[in-house]
């Protein structure tokens, strides 16, 4: 297991639950005026997923150290980060030779600064914004069963046990693809990023509960807790608490 905090207001875990390998990655990193979260969910076998998903996170924050310059304007940022997402898919593209051959990864980011996050997302890594016990925002998967979904065809129910539920439509590395969000924090919000070992296991009123109490690593030490209860998967999570613990 690695934890890693930051100023008390953040702390990403990651477990490799029941498996071998963990082909998780996280990013926590302090910026001139603001804090950069990632997590990636690498795919493909003979450890690739967890080689993509390192290239993902590392090829980020380079370039984010290299390119941020402090009071960017949020298209800049964006800009930046897109700038990112298409490097990292270019890498992997690179590196996926013999046995590492159609690896990729997810891969969920959030910039925050200034009360508002910038969200961006590949995959089905998610980002969860939760305020007084209720999640207020939250990112969309890129995966079959979220097409489903979208066009009626299935319910939130059904798409719990669907067979094809772990299969997504983009990825860095394979297919490329990368969706926007902004997100106004109010003081006491938790910003909440995971891979599929904890949302695609644990109910979101229980991870909404779960994290309305506590301090980030607490919360972050109970998700994954509560996650290991029911998953082999490795499971990650990053969270940061908007304005402390007095909100």
């Amino acid at each position: 297991m690695v934890t890693t905090e930051i100023d008390g207001r953040a702390c990403g875990i990651s477990h490799v639950g029941g498996r071998e390998n963990n082909e998780d990655n996280m990013l926590l990193l302090k910026l001139p005026d603001a804090y950069l979260f990632a997590v990636a969910d690498g795919l493909g076998g003979h450890n690739a997923g967890e080689v993509a998903s390192k290239i993902a996170v590392e090829t980020l924050k380079k370039v984010l150290k290299d390119g941020y310059k402090e009071g960017m304007s949020k298209e800049e940022v964006k800009a930046l980060l897109e700038k990112a997402y298409r490097l990292a898919h270019d890498r992997i593209n690179e590196n996926a030779v013999g046995e590492r051959e159609g690896m990729g990864t997810t891969l969920i980011t959030a910039f925050v600064r200034g009360g508002k996050a910038i969200i961006a997302n590949t995959g089905d890594s998610r980002a969860y914004l939760i305020r007084s016990g209720k999640i207020v925002e939250r990112t969309k998967d890129h995966s079959i069963v979220q097409e489903l979904l979208d066009n009626g065809t299935i319910t939130e129910e059904d798409a719990k046990h669907h067979p094809m539920r772990n299969v997504i439509t983009k990825s860095l590395g394979i297919d490329f693809g990368v969706d926007f969000y902004e997100w106004k924090l109010e003081k006491g919000d938790v910003l909440l990023l995971s891979s599929d070992g904890l949302h695609d296991y644990i109910e979101e009123d229980r991870i909404a509960e779960i994290a309305s109490n506590g301090d980030p690593k607490d919360i972050a030490e109970r998700l994954i807790g509560e996650a290991l209860k029911a998953t082999k998967d490795n499971v990650t999570v990053v969270v940061f608490r908007e304005g402390g613990l007095d909100g």
